[in-house]
């Protein structure tokens, strides 16, 4: 979390830096109008270097990812970056539109024009050009906003099914590209010979060669492996599905913790994101996904999939790896927390001669099943891991103070969660007020929005 905290205050930081060496907030002499002029400026530059970069990090980069601490990690920059975008965009809004109400109004009364800076210069060339599109980018601009903000409140609704929350991202990339006119044309025109201009031109070229490839159906392009899937089993009693998909040659691989998407071939479903249980064995070419019904999609796969069907796995995405060498680790798996641990236990059984830390994990769970239980104990004895089940009505909650009494020398882990993340937080701060440091604590947050 630390890792895209700081990318966040960074970019916004940074951004907000670059422009005070061009601009000032504070203008002379001090009104509402001149103020409103250069923060109308600022907001924009906040609002599209926000947008921009969550268009860069819709495309799922690879290569941001050990940077960031995993795609997860991205996901949650990425949705905290749209929250900024729709703030400075909002007030982008209101200072512009706002303003020219307030005057119709009677409230405020527009100064008259005056000589200035550039007065009676001719302007020629590109600025020149650029102005007399000044009307036609205010009302794209304005309309463009309406619409992204509908799109951005709606992704934030947890309510709103997944499916229509994808088809919503991709109307924003046009959106986002009408937005990129509406700077091009409206940015004071002495940023672009000036750092900020710099900057903004970058992120803003980015942003709009993300978007186009968002249209096209591009993200995740070379990643992607077709396979079918094999054997399922269902457990009613969790509302828990257990597939195997069958993967094509081509399949770069993967390492327990890690996560994949997954599409069925001719689904009007888009692909979704799912922890893989199971470790990877070339000759063999099987990957396990254990997904639960948690909402409209997953609690009618069961009903939906079928032996056979032809899929697409793009991945492997996380870092979520189990690779921080203390001696000691510390699994907690919340409900269907527990597949990348399935994963990694799976893993060690294969590597007979590796030397593994020592792991305790503890296993929580409102619901018992003696399917899985059976299961969970078989895999934890044949990888050597110390394993301890808790039924929240029989055995009670997981606290920080128990789990420092079960593992004495918990000071001394590494402690890698999956699960509620309201849960994970109960337990970090817990730990972490009794000793432990930030970078021991490994969460995977896995949310897409």
């Amino acid at each position: 979390m630390r890792r895209i905290r700081i990318a966040l205050w960074g970019l916004l930081l940074g951004l907000t830096g670059l422009w005070l060496l061009a601009d000032t907030l504070w203008p002379q002499p001090f009104g509402y109008f001149p103020f409103r002029g250069v923060f109308v400026q600022y907001s924009g530059v906040i609002a599209m270097g926000s947008m921009a970069a969550c268009m860069l990090l819709a495309l799922r980069p690879v290569w941001l990812e050990s940077a960031l601490g995993g795609l997860d990690k991205m996901y949650r920059l990425h949705k905290w970056l749209g929250i900024a975008a729709l703030v400075s965009s909002a007030l982008h809004w209101w200072w512009a539109k706002g303003t020219k109400w307030m005057v119709g109004w009677g409230w405020l009364e527009r100064p008259a024009r005056s000589g200035g800076a550039g007065q009676g210069q001719q302007i020629e060339g590109l600025e020149a050009w650029l102005r007399t599109q000044r009307g036609l980018a205010e009302t794209l601009g304005e309309w463009a906003f309406y619409a992204a903000l509908i799109l951005m409140v709606l992704a934030l609704v947890k309510r709103f099914p997944y499916r229509l929350f994808i088809q919503t991202h991709k109307i924003l990339a046009i959106t986002y590209l009408v937005l990129a006119w509406h700077t091009l044309v409206l940015t004071k025109f002495a940023y672009w010979t000036q750092p900020v201009g710099w900057v903004m031109a970058v992120l803003v070229v980015g942003g709009v060669v993300a978007a186009v490839l968002v249209l096209l159906g591009r993200v995740g392009a070379g990643r992607k492996t077709g396979g079918v899937i094999g054997g399922m089993r269902y457990f009613p009693g969790l509302q828990v599905l257990a597939t195997t998909v069958h993967l094509e040659p081509g399949w770069p691989g993967h390492q327990a913790g890690q996560f994949a998407f997954v599409h069925v071939v001719g689904s009007p479903e888009r692909p979704h994101p799912y922890t893989m249980a199971s470790s990877w064995d070339p000759q063999k070419r099987d990957i396990l996904f254990v997904t639960k019904a948690l909402g409209d999609h997953t609690s009618t796969l069961h009903e939906v999939l079928k032996p056979d069907l032809p899929v697409v796995v793009e991945g492997p995405y996380g870092r979520f790896t189990f690779n921080q060498g203390r001696g000691r680790q510390i699994w907690i798996g919340g409900g269907i927390g527990i597949t990348p641990f399935l994963a990694r236990m799976q893993q060690m059984q294969q590597e007979p001669g590796v030397h593994h830390e020592a792991v305790d994990l503890f296993y929580t769970t409102a619901q018992e099943d003696a399917d899985v239980l059976q299961l969970l104990n078989d895999q934890a004895a044949a990888a050597g891991v110390r394993l301890q089940v808790l039924v929240d009505r029989r055995d009670g909650y997981l606290t920080g103070e128990r789990l420092r009494q079960q593992v004495p020398d918990w000071q001394t882990a590494s402690v890698w969660f999956c699960g509620p993340t309201g849960f994970a937080e109960a337990l970090r701060q817990d730990l972490m007020a009794h000793g432990l440091t930030a970078d021991q604590f490994h969460q995977e947050l896995f949310a897409m929005r």
